[in-house]
């Protein structure tokens, strides 16, 4: 049992290290490869907001796989297959495309492959939904948290090396070849089949009403505002403060990567061990004190640790939360429940990548960084709403 248990864990854990894959190269090289073509942080955080999109209609990925069954062959695998094929074929064809001359168009294909990692992200959320029990959410959430930054570590490095010393589509192609383990994997889980009280039914969104399922949505949507808003600029401003090469970035996002398995591991055992109030108020403080202190690089050895106390509090972050959101979700609407909370926190996301690269332009990185940090403290006003007393029917316990 403990052994099948693992290796369900491990395929969770796969398909999110296949997301991290991606996010390696968004978060390292992205922004440097758009503004070798000249392309300026303002339409790079444009380009972020837009990409995100399908992050943020993902809901209506959840509600068609809550409902439909793929020719009998399940509500969540068959998905998960589609949109893992999807982002392999945009990865193939995507360096062949000027981003210079065809801005748009490289727009538009990375679009493309955000929805189709939005619809298997949707589908892993809903198949971790319909098999985990509450007891095992701290848990289940560290590995994928976990397995996301692992792809990180893994392709950070290994990417930069490559736009530096290969070429800029050798980095694409050994991402779509990074996309294909899943597939090896994906057999070991089986979809049981539905029972009545776990069928589709629209009366299930009424917890939509609630008070802190609303407070907790807000808070998503700042949480993920600030650090991922953040995030992207990391690297730019060590390019622009230190000169650091497309390697040293990289191997800078490696490091943060680190921090997220450990931020990942750190939030599990936060939620398992202190509550959920407790949790939340330890991710906070650590958010503040992380982003502040990016701002007072001086020197580049202070860079490392300084990056790497970032990542701890990015996983940190969305463990805690993604923990949390799993504890409202109504398992008639799985997927379709989570993937609103999601849209909400990749609402925040959007927004977040288009402050920080406005900040960036007009106000420089040292001050947005202060200003994103600050903002931790527009969360604190929603936590009575879901720990206190008074919020009616939580259903989140303190």
């Amino acid at each position: 049992m403990e052994q099948k248990r693992l290796i369900r864990y491990l395929m969770f854990g796969l398909l999110y290290f296949t997301q991290g894959t991606i996010l390696s190269y968004f978060t390292a090289l992205n922004a440097l490869y758009l503004l070798e073509f000249g392309i300026d942080m303002t339409r790079i955080g444009i380009m972020g907001t837009i990409a995100l999109i399908p992050f943020v209609i993902k809901v209506f990925l959840g509600m068609l796989s809550d409902k439909v069954n793929v020719l009998g062959l399940g509500h969540r695998k068959p998905y998960i297959v589609i949109g893992l094929i999807v982002q392999i074929i945009c990865l193939i064809f995507v360096p062949l495309i000027d981003p210079g001359a065809n801005f748009w168009l490289y727009v538009a294909i990375a679009f493309l492959l955000q929805m189709g990692m939005a619809l298997y992200d949707t589908c892993t959320d809903g198949l971790a939904l319909d098999t985990t029990p509450i007891s095992e959410k701290g848990t289940i959430q560290g590995f994928m948290v976990g397995g996301r930054a692992v792809g990180v570590i893994v392709t950070a490095s290994l990417v930069g090396l490559l736009a530096e010393n290969v070429s800029w589509s050798s980095v694409f192609w050994c991402l779509a070849i990074l996309t294909l383990p899943p597939f090896f994997f994906l057999k070991t889980v089986s979809e049981a089949p539905r029972v009545q009280e776990r069928a589709f039914d629209w009366s299930a969104f009424s917890a939509f009403k609630q008070l802190p399922v609303i407070a907790l949505a807000i808070i998503g949507f700042i949480f993920f505002l600030i650090i991922i808003g953040v995030n992207q600029i990391v690297n730019p401003y060590l390019q622009e403060t230190f000169d650091i090469s497309l390697s040293t970035a990289g191997f800078f996002t490696t490091i943060w990567g680190v921090g997220v398995v450990i931020g990942s591991i750190t939030g599990g055992g936060l939620i398992n061990k202190l509550g959920n109030r407790t949790a939340v108020i330890i991710a906070i403080a650590v958010a503040l004190v992380s982003i502040l202190a990016l701002a007072t690089i001086n020197q580049l050895s202070l860079a490392w640790f300084l990056v790497a106390l970032f990542g701890i509090c990015y996983g940190t972050y969305q463990t805690v939360y993604f923990a949390l959101a799993m504890e409202y979700t109504d398992p008639r609407i799985a997927a379709t429940m989570f993937s609103i909370l999601m849209a909400v926190t990749n609402i925040g996301q959007g927004i977040g990548l288009g402050l920080t690269g406005f900040f960036a332009d007009s106000f420089g990185f040292k001050m947005t960084f202060v200003i994103m940090a600050l903002l931790n403290f527009a969360v604190l006003p929603f936590l009575p709403m879901i720990f206190g007393k008074k919020a009616k029917k939580a259903l989140i316990p303190a």
